[in-house]
């Protein structure tokens, strides 16, 4: 990558670094994408399933078409890296580089007006709300492959831990299916001293959270990958009572339909189970649900001979991952590919001291450059 752009990209990161928006809330970081678009004179639509934006760089007539996605939203988390172009606004950060996906996505297309080496149609996608807010499947909803049609999608999430710049591509399975749960208890409030009197929801809670504890190591394959974490509780108000009411949220995740399908089924049956034995009543909200991201094979491999011939160190010997991401909803619809790239040894994903790695913007610039003109060959 020429000098100028990586300039470019870091000032681009920068900027988005600094004003971050959370879900559902991108309209100043959409104007942006759109803005750094009409400069680089690429026609681009805004609005598209919320505050997604889409650009399109079509190269002679005719021929195939690539989608290339990124993602644009922050976290509710109050960022502690104390640099320079670190959040402005009070505990929103962009703590998992999506300001890093956007800036190299913009990098690729300008790479790609560039260069002519290419012939066909290629569509930028900037997604809003991927953070757990379904982003994907309202710019599906929106119309997206049929206002924008594409034959292959390739998009990719910076990992640290990686060594920074090296690109990781799964066969299959990429990164776990989720869904969240929350699970009330509801029985017979009565004095702490006299617990005879009550039907105690707190008791029914405690025996549901080391059933389900037993769910994955008892009902699904050894060899399968599941889990089921409870991650809040909530009940009572007074020490010396026994409360009327207690409840549960966390979250499951699977690396397939059939084993998420499985998770689904166990939670709910334990929850009434549970409940019954204890005199309880149970109501349980299943929500928020991601598919697995599932490569396709013939994606993967031509994303990864694509990065291999652009110079770039491709691993395929990685685990998949059991953290979760809505590209596999654009999976689910047409074939493609999501990628890994090292982002060295930065804070982890979601903590306040994390920051994208600068460095790697060109290695992810050329990677979606490489794949894109694979995919269009």
């Amino acid at each position: 990558m020429p000098n100028d752009l990586s300039f470019a990209m870091r000032a681009w990161r920068h900027h988005l670094h600094a004003h971050p928006e959370l879900s559902c809330h991108e309209a100043a970081t959409a104007a942006y994408v759109c803005a750094q678009l009409g400069a680089l004179g690429v026609p681009h639509w805004g609005g598209v399933g919320g505050h997604g934006v889409v650009g399109v760089i079509e190269r002679g007539s005719g021929g195939r078409a690539v989608g290339l996605r990124a993602d644009m939203d922050a976290l509710p988390i109050l960022e502690t890296t104390g640099l320079g172009h670190a959040s402005r606004h009070q505990g929103v950060m962009h703590a998992c580089g999506h300001d890093g996906h956007t800036a190299s996505l913009l990098g690729a297309a300008r790479a790609l007006l560039a260069d002519e080496g290419w012939r066909g149609r290629v569509v930028l996608v900037f997604q809003p709300a991927e953070e757990g807010f379904g982003g994907a499947e309202a710019m599906l909803r929106d119309g997206l492959l049929t206002r924008f049609p594409m034959e292959r999608i390739f998009g990719y999430h910076n990992w640290p831990g990686l060594n920074a710049g090296e690109v990781v591509l799964h066969e299959g399975p990429c990164m776990a299916g989720a869904v969240n749960f929350e699970i009330a208890l509801t029985g017979r409030a009565a004095h702490a001293a006299m617990p005879h009197l009550s039907a105690d929801p707190v008791q029914g809670l405690a025996q549901l959270i080391l059933a389900l504890n037993g769910v994955v190591a008892r009902n699904l394959d050894p060899l399968a990958a599941g889990v089921i974490s409870v991650c809040t509780l909530k009940a009572g108000e007074a020490r010396n009572q026994v409360p009327q009411s207690a409840a549960m949220g966390g979250t499951m995740r699977a690396l397939t339909p059939e084993v998420m399908a499985l998770l689904r089924r166990r939670v709910v049956a334990l929850a009434e189970g549970v409940a019954a034995a204890n005199g309880l009543e149970a109501a349980v909200a299943l929500f928020s649900a991601l598919e697995p991201t599932i490569n396709h094979g013939p994606e993967a491999a031509l994303a990864a001979r694509a990065a291999k011939q652009a110079g770039l160190h491709v691993r395929r010997d990685v685990p998949p991952s059991m953290a979760a991401e809505d590209f596999g909803r654009f999976l689910a619809e047409i074939p493609g590919a999501y990628a890994w790239i090292g982002n060295g040894g930065s804070a982890p994903l979601h903590n306040p001291a994390y920051d994208y790695n600068d460095e790697i913007l060109p290695v992810a610039a050329s990677y979606y450059v490489a794949v894109a003109k694979a995919a269009l060959a």
